[in-house]
């Protein structure tokens, strides 16, 4: 990647390879993280939320396919789970410094990835979550996410938040002070896929990593592939 300020970025809940056709079809899902063409993408729902947890994806044909290198995960679910209560973050054409995992408070048990990459000169923490679907739980998931949010270092959440609402009554209001996360932020409708209206899935930056623009990526291949629609959006990044 040529020196930059900006990255592109993306994130997509793949309904673990079912798509809107009831067809569980894994190779159509890594043709539209190809479409994306995205230099940092996080996934949701890569595993089995039962049993052994396996992971869905072959990784070595979505890196054949992408260039995208899922971050490394000291710890997992299962040995046969791909990424961490179905968090799975991707990159290409950079240095992964550290990566840890979260478990987050909630009525659901689920989970975030926080990621410190170096792309280039430029520096950026990655948190990649997927949170609760009732609305207390998500404002105890913010609460625990506050933490991990440096203001003083480009910081950028991406993920299925599970939430529509805009200004007091968004259960994101805790990230306010170190995110964009409810005066600034973009809404790009992506639930359901074949007709979107709920805004669930966000890419939310801070002052130096900004969300210059974001947007559903509509295709044909993603109306199909999951139930959600991935969303895409150029990240400007301040050293």
């Amino acid at each position: 990647m040529p020196h930059s300020p900006e990255l592109i970025v993306g994130s997509y809940n793949i309904h673990k390879a079912v798509g809107t056709d009831r067809r569980k079809d894994p190779h159509r899902t890594i043709s539209v993280i190809r479409e994306l063409d995205a230099d940092l993408v996080a996934l949701q729902e890569v595993d089995r939320r039962f049993g052994d947890r396996r992971g869905i994806l072959d990784l070595d044909e979505l890196h054949d396919v992408t260039g995208l290198t899922p971050v490394t995960l000291s710890t997992r679910k299962s040995e046969a789970a791909h990424g961490w209560h179905g968090n799975l973050l991707l990159f290409r054409n950079a240095t992964l410094r550290e990566a840890r995992v979260i478990d987050l408070p909630g009525f659901e048990p689920r989970g975030a990835i926080v990621a410190d990459l170096d792309f280039d000169d430029l520096s950026l923490r990655v948190i990649a979550t997927h949170l609760g679907l009732l609305k207390a739980s998500r404002l105890q998931q913010s609460h625990r996410l506050v933490d991990e949010i440096d203001p003083d270092h480009p910081t950028l959440m991406m993920g299925d938040m599970n939430e529509w609402r805009r200004g007091l009554t968004c259960s994101l209001m805790p990230l306010r002070s170190g995110l964009d996360a409810v005066h600034r932020t973009h809404f790009a409708p992506s639930f359901p896929a074949r007709r979107p209206v709920l805004p669930l899935d966000r890419i939310i930056g801070c002052t130096r990593a900004e969300v210059v623009d974001m947007a559903p990526h509509i295709s044909p291949l993603a109306r199909l592939a999951s139930d959600h629609l991935p969303i895409r959006a150029r990240i400007r990044i301040s050293a």
